[in-house]
């Protein structure tokens, strides 16, 4: 009878190990990072360089710089701050992606991973991380990115979109 009772009790006790380690396991899975948070994990793996503020270009700098937004398509800034601009690619209201520009003069590991790229984009380094982002980079400081928000906005329109940025024109606000 205590036989019985202790395996009953066991049996238990390992469903309840089983239901709880599955739950952790399915709770990793879904904080695994995406592939905008990876590009940010290998930007962030060495500590930012001590920069004087009044180095770093004004984000205010690059927005003449981004595509202009045409057929069909509308530009959104969503943020500007020092260093650093962004906007929103949508069409019908949806937004396909982000574009990005970002000065590397305060994290310079930002510029150093485009040093062993094999790929170039009008004539700069070009990267690809996972599967949602495209960057190059500008005169050896300044980061052009398109992160894709939509699953059919693929690395070839990334492309096509950093190519639509004036590469030339971002290159001479490097002194």
């Amino acid at each position: 009878m205590l036989r019985k009772v202790s395996l009953a009790i066991g049996g238990i006790v390992l469903i309840g190990l089983l239901a709880v380690g599955g739950c952790q396991l399915t709770q990793l899975q879904a904080s695994a990072p995406s592939d905008s948070a990876k590009w940010e994990q290998v930007e962030a793996q060495t500590p930012a360089a001590t920069v004087d503020k009044k180095a770093v270009i004004n984000g205010g700098e690059f927005n003449k710089f981004f595509p202009t937004a045409a057929d069909g398509y509308e530009r959104v800034y969503t943020q500007e701050k020092n260093g650093f601009a962004e906007a929103k690619l949508k069409q019908d209201g949806a937004t396909l992606a982000m574009l990005s520009v970002s000065d590397t003069a305060s994290n310079p590991n930002a510029a150093l991973k485009y040093q062993n790229s094999d790929r170039t984009l009008a004539g700069y380094p070009l990267l690809e991380v996972g599967s949602t982002t495209t960057g190059l980079l500008v005169a050896d400081r300044l980061q052009v990115k398109v992160l894709s928000r939509d699953p059919d906005f693929t690395p070839t329109e990334r492309e096509a979109w950093l190519e639509q940025f004036d590469l030339a024109g971002l290159a001479t606000l490097v002194k």
